[in-house]
């Protein structure tokens, strides 16, 4: 169970910008350039928005309005969990005769799970089940959003000259003697009707009149602060009234410091994203537009594709001496693999965590292919692959048990061996080829996959 209890026990190494060591189930398969390739070596790309508890899903330029937040689902400020609405009733008073009381519906926002309320910060009922919520004014929204907008035109300023040093550094050099000669510098300078005038820095003069100049005062510091009060340090001091670090920056533009200032605070969206191979620029993966679908348009994950080792059994490992330990093999695909395990040279660069010498059989063992309806077809006849009772344990559908030795060359520390998978694929993205007979076959290509194992500490 190494792919699903103990992720770190069996990894892949992957060949991208870093070499990375993941294991199999982590990992994706680019059918295209027939290579692993990790969450680090892929390009991402969002494609839609959407809120985890009411599924309304959202354009990016909307959710970037509403600061990727959710306008109507809410976070508990104190346990992080979704509210709910609750309801309930309350004595009114008649508008015809304010003597007289009536029981009217009042909604408020509850915790399921640590029981707080929005009642607990004294906000205001709402006679209505949606719509939104009172919540606290910062005192320094105006300021922050004036210094949003002044280092967002200082940025596009310096993209601006940036673009200018290159346009500058490009342009062709025009001796004036000969531009002059001949006339051209009159030619050169004079614009063309309805052309913008470009100014020095680099952009028009209307979009110099539309983007004024930003001005902005510094931050004065303060010569006199407000004293603490005479019983801070004296005072007796109530943990369940105090806000954690945690709670605190949850909420940075007021940073409560009493349980009584929490304030529910808007659920965050989350992505549907897509995961695109930088080398070839095809789809790894692509889920459906719709948040209320889990299904994928494409899902090239490495499970699917590539042969899985996991480690059954492994006896007592001793300092030089020779164990067997038992190794299973899975193959993923409906047809027939071929597979073969090499060693690691000893200069390969990438065998850099070995501890031990492992001896692999040097027979090919062949996969039969996945049949999800094989182990409920009686009448199915078994197919006969003799295998060597020396090297294969067992044989059960796609999947086979097979034996390696382990020679420990560290007294101490864990067990680490490394080989080499090869296997045969079967392109099925790649171009068709027509057989003799009329039949059609994929082009079938030899991969070698580069293969970790942690077997464990010594036996003491």
């Amino acid at each position: 169970m190494a792919s699903l209890l103990q992720l770190e026990r069996v990894v892949y190494l992957v060949n991208g910008e870093r070499k990375l060591r993941l294991p199999l189930s982590q990992l994706y398969f680019c059918r295209y350039c027939h290579e692993l390739r990790s969450l680090e070596c892929v390009a991402h790309e969002v494609d839609s928005h959407y809120c985890p508890s009411c599924l309304e899903n959202m354009p990016s330029a909307e959710a970037k309005l509403k600061k990727n937040r959710c306008a109507n689902c809410f976070d508990c400020p104190c346990c992080m969990h979704t509210l709910s609405t609750r309801a309930t009733n309350i004595p009114a008073p008649l508008p015809d005769d304010p003597a007289k009381t009536t029981m009217k519906k009042a909604y408020y926002l509850a915790c399921g799970f640590c029981r707080w309320t929005s009642r607990d910060v004294s906000m205001a009922d709402k006679s209505v089940a949606s719509g939104g919520w009172q919540e606290p004014e910062n005192t320094h929204t105006q300021r922050i959003n004036k210094l949003l907008e002044y280092y967002h035109q200082l940025a596009q300023r310096e993209k601006i000259e940036r673009d200018r040093k290159k346009l500058v550094r490009r342009r062709n050099y025009m001796p004036l003697a000969f531009s002059d000669k001949y006339g051209l510098g009159t030619r050169l300078q004079r614009q063309r009707p309805g052309a913008p005038i470009i100014t020095l820095a680099g952009s028009t003069l209307k979009e110099a009149e539309d983007h004024k100049e930003i001005k902005i005062e510094p931050a004065q510091p303060l010569e006199e602060v407000e004293p603490l009060p005479e019983d801070y340090y004296t005072r007796a001091l109530n943990l369940p009234e105090v806000t954690t670090l945690h709670q605190r920056l949850l909420q940075p533009d007021f940073q409560p410091i009493s349980a009584s200032q929490l304030y529910p605070k808007h659920k965050h969206l989350l992505i549907k994203r897509s995961l695109r191979c930088r080398k070839c620029e095809h789809n790894l993966s692509k889920p459906e537009f719709n948040p209320t679908s889990i299904k994928f348009k494409i899902q090239l994950v490495a499970v699917n594709y590539i042969p899985e080792v996991r480690i059954l059994s492994i006896p007592n490992l001793r300092f030089m001496k020779e164990s067997q330990v038992l190794l299973t093999l899975t193959n993923p695909v409906e047809n027939l693999t071929h597979v073969t395990l090499l060693p690691c040279e000893e200069a390969d660069p990438d065998d850099v965590h070995s501890t031990a010498k492992v001896v692999l059989p040097s027979k090919e063992m062949v996969l039969a292919g996945k049949d999800a309806a094989a182990e409920y077809d009686e009448l199915a006849e078994p197919q006969d692959f003799r295998d060597d009772p020396d090297v294969v344990a067992f044989r059960k559908s796609n999947k086979i048990g097979f034996f390696i030795k382990v020679i420990p060359q560290e007294e101490t520390g864990n067990v680490n061996i490394s080989f080499k998978l090869r296997y045969d694929f079967k392109n099925l993205a790649g171009p068709i080829r027509p057989l003799e007979e009329g039949e059609l076959s994929a082009e079938v290509i030899w991969l070698t996959q580069h293969v970790d194992l942690s077997l464990g500490p010594l036996a003491a």
